[in-house]
């Protein structure tokens, strides 16, 4: 028997137009209100975080982001301090 999947309801008060509209459009493809609504949030959330993780630079952006990783700059003296500090801690196990 497979495991139950957890459940959460949500709730939205629409108009009337707006909600018929659902109805008719969930009717055209032969779906429940439900499964409709469900499914047109479900896609619309996907999108919107697709979107909002996306990392969107402009030509000069990529160009110098480009620029560093093939030509990146001399370590600090602190990051060479911490190379040697973990070298230091590696070798001692």
């Amino acid at each position: 028997m497979p495991p139950a999947t957890s459940t959460a309801r949500l709730e939205a008060r629409i108009s009337t137009e707006l909600h018929a509209m659902l109805k008719r459009a969930a009717e055209m493809q032969d779906r429940t209100l439900t499964d409709f609504v469900v499914s047109a949030v479900q896609e619309t959330a996907q999108r919107a975080i697709e979107e909002g993780e996306v990392v969107r630079l402009s030509l000069a952006d990529s160009e110098r982001f480009a620029k560093a990783l093939l030509s990146p700059p001399d370590p600090s003296p602190a990051l060479e301090r911490a190379f040697a500090r973990r070298r230091r801690l590696l070798s001692a196990e």
